[in-house]
Order: C-alpha cells, then structure tokens, then sequence
C-alpha cells in the first residue's frame, strides 16, 4: 500500500548569536555565498537530472 503526504509543514530555528560581533560579518557573507553556489548546483544537477528523462 502507497503512502501519501498531501501536506508537508517544516519548521526551522535558526541561532543568529554571531550576527553581533564585527569580526563574524565577513564570515558570514562567505557563508552565504557559499550556500548559495550549492543550492545553485543542486537545482543545476536536478533540471540536469529530469532533462535526461
């Protein structure tokens, strides 16, 4: 038997302890950039991926 989920609720905290300190400012925009390219990549390789089929 197939389950299957209609609706999907995800619920995330994020800690932003860091955000007051100078010195974190920078690490904190490799950071984002660094998130970025891999969510770049991952949709990348997924329209890749469906384009295949």
């Amino acid at each position: 038997m197939a389950i299957e989920i209609k609706e999907l609720h995800i619920k995330i905290h994020v800690d932003e302890g860091g955000k007051n300190s100078p010195s974190a400012a920078g690490t904190s925009q490799e950071n984002k950039r660094d998130i970025a390219a891999e969510c770049v990549e991952y949709v990348m390789e997924t329209l890749q991926r469906q384009k295949e089929r």
